[in-house]
């Protein structure tokens, strides 16, 4: 509620009374309506919510007692301040019931015409006080709920949305937002009430630029301006500022050379020192979490880069057996991690491999690619799975003696489909073919004793395949992994579709992980 004058309901059935009140408060510029009974004035009171009520307290159909205490209960009226008068009610204890049934001032007439300005006014200044102070309060509330969404965002058009909407709902105007993401394309969102619910607008690539021509240049800060409707007419047609009109705008960057933000509202009727501190604080917010957020997936895009780099750049063609993979970074995880998967040909034969190094960081990363290194130099002599699996054990726990990684071997020979199998602890393989079943458990994982690892030998029939995977495609805190594994495995049994279709299905079936994914499925295709 502003400062000034204000609209005041008079409720008295004495004409006279009612016109030397009325009188007084024109006279201090006050809007004044009026009312002769109590009914009357509860639903003027009602339904045109007056900033004051100035009551009577006996009147012809109920005591000012009762209207005032019904203004007070009613959870809608309860803030509109009540001065009761009284020229037959006086006496102390007169006065007493009237304050503690919900009159904010009693006045005993006769009342001196400066008296009843003064009550008023003073009133009238604690009640909007209270009221600001209330406002406020509900503000900043608001204003926390918005920037705790705003951190939440995962996207920047999430980001923007709940910057706009937040800033609408708040302010009760009509609230736009600007910024650029990794990809370099401006975003643009506003909220037009009576709708709550942002939308993307079109915005030309340099609007940002010129904005910020109009405030802080290229320099690095906060500003607040205001420019007129034609302004940004010019700049953005479908704005929203009614011609005469103008909008408020906060500018942010927050170091020079990063790209800024742009939040603002209708400004019509300007806003108030409150408002645009919540402004200043919403676009400051937004800027913050714009930064986080852009670095958070430039950093996520330089993991991933780097994870696929030390993947095989490539599958070697391999006649006789149709090979799949897929690899799926964790939806959450800016790091790196250390599953893997390698296809090689040796000669008439091809060794696919499957492991998981613990962790996510870095090191894990990088003990991951030693161990790739180390199985492909384990090869360029005599095949022996098991004298491999052991080499790699031995490089971790001499070289890494606090890491631990899984590994699955099989080497298949597409034309006579012989297969050997070496597992160090590592989910076993699914057999897709007659009975569809796991491959039996191996050894003991890499990097934590020393360990003699078997080779199982078996064949492989035509048009039989065999699915490898690492635990992120499965694991579930809310699901224990046999109840997986066998999703997985009635999945393989009641597919009759290719290994492509198949692994994409499979990824799908359990959505977005938590973990990284690496999977390789292989077919042994038919003789020509």
């Amino acid at each position: 509620m502003p400062d000034g004058p204000a609209t005041v309901l008079v409720v008295d059935d004495t004409p006279t009374k009612l016109y030397i009140l009325s009188s007084w408060l024109r006279r201090s510029g006050h809007e004044v309506l009026q009312a002769t009974g109590g009914v009357e004035a509860l639903g003027k009171v009602r339904d045109l919510r007056p900033d004051l009520v100035v009551l009577d307290v006996r009147l012809p159909d109920m005591s000012g007692y009762e209207v005032c205490e019904r203004i007070k209960a009613d959870e809608a009226t309860s803030s509109i301040p009540v001065i009761q008068i009284s020229g037959a009610a006086i006496t102390p204890a007169d006065r007493t019931q009237g304050l503690e049934r919900g009159a904010d001032a009693y006045l005993a007439e006769p009342v001196e015409p400066d008296e009843f300005a003064a009550t008023v006014e003073a009133t009238l200044r604690y009640y909007r006080a209270r009221q600001r102070a209330e406002r406020m309060a509900d503000r900043l509330a608001t204003l926390t709920e918005v920037t705790l969404e705003m951190n939440s965002a995962d996207t920047f058009e999430a980001l923007l949305s709940t910057a706009v909407e937040g800033a609408s709902r708040i302010l009760g105007r009509r609230a736009g937002a600007l910024a650029i993401p990794p990809d370099g394309r401006t975003r643009r969102f506003v909220v037009m009430p009576p709708s709550t619910v942002a939308v993307s607008r079109a915005v030309a690539p340099d609007l940002l630029l010129r904005i910020g021509a109009m405030s802080l240049g290229n320099a690095a800060g906060t500003q607040v301006f205001t420019a007129p409707a034609d302004e940004w007419l010019k700049m953005m047609p479908d704005a929203g500022v009614d011609d005469g009109g103008s909008a408020t705008a906060v500018f942010c960057r927050t170091k020079v050379g990063r790209p800024p933000v742009c939040l603002g509202v209708y400004a019509a009727p300007p806003l108030d020192p409150d408002e645009t501190n919540i402004l200043r604080q919403l676009g400051q917010a937004l800027a913050l979490t714009a930064d986080a957020l852009r670095a958070y997936a430039e950093e996520h895009a330089i993991a991933l880069t780097l994870q696929r780099s030390l993947l095989p750049a490539r599958i070697p063609d391999t006649p006789g057996l149709e090979i799949s993979w897929r690899y799926q970074p964790a939806v959450d995880n800016i790091e790196v991690g250390g599953d893997f998967y390698e296809v090689l040909r040796l000669g008439d034969r091809v060794l696919l491999a499957i492991g998981d190094v613990q962790g996510h960081s870095l090191l894990a990363a990088t003990v991951m690619a030693e161990l790739r290194h180390a199985l492909r130099a384990s090869l360029l002599g005599p095949v022996d799975l098991g004298a491999s699996m052991a080499l790699l054990n031995n490089v971790l726990r001499c070289y890494h003696p606090r890491m631990t990684a899984t590994v699955c071997l099989v080497l298949i020979d597409p034309a006579t489909g012989e297969m050997e199998i070496a597992n160090a602890g590592h989910i076993p393989p699914l057999l897709i073919g007659g009975e569809t079943r796991y491959h039996g458990l191996g050894n003991l994982l890499l990097g934590v004793a020393d360990e003699t690892y078997r080779v199982d030998r078996l064949t492989l029939g035509e048009e039989e395949s065999v699915l490898m995977f690492t635990d992120g495609l499965i694991e579930d805190r809310d699901k224990l992994l046999d109840e997986s594994l066998e999703i997985v495995r009635s999945m393989a049994e009641a597919s009759d579709e290719g290994l492509e279709p198949f692994c994409d299905r499979l990824i799908r079936q359990f959505g977005a992980r938590e973990d990284d994914v690496a999977l390789v499925a292989f077919c042994r295709t038919k003789a020509v």
